[in-house]
């Protein structure tokens, strides 16, 4: 009989503690994080950000980027393989090389379009 108490007394026990211990999810790098990153967007090395150092001169400065593109999508899009736009372009392809995944990309865009 104690042994059932007991049991109860462990299930509901754990049951109450368990949020407490739950892990939170990883959240990751953010996107101005991954796009200032050398390894993955590396967008310093060509485009003038606001707060980032060092910015190259390769490509255009990456401001006013809402009113540049209002469809997220298309700015998406060129980021995701400015080759699908001009195939001569010196940027790369980071989704379809595999520089971002799918989640870093979508950082990414939300970071740039909100410059």
């Amino acid at each position: 009989m104690q042994i059932k108490h007991l049991a109860g007394a462990f299930i509901l026990a754990s049951s109450i503690l368990t949020p407490a211990f739950a892990a939170e999810p990883a959240k990751g790098p953010t996107g101005k994080e991954l796009a200032f990153a050398q390894a993955k967007g590396n967008c310093l090395a060509c485009h003038a950000i606001a707060g980032g150092e060092q910015p190259g001169t390769l490509g255009p400065a990456l401001n006013d980027m809402k009113a540049r593109y209002p469809d997220k999508n298309l700015l998406t899009a060129r980021i995701a393989d400015e080759t699908a736009f001009n195939p001569y372009t010196p940027m790369p392809p980071f989704l379809k090389h595999g520089t971002l995944t799918q989640e870093e990309l979508t950082k990414v865009v939300d970071f740039i379009h909100g410059l």
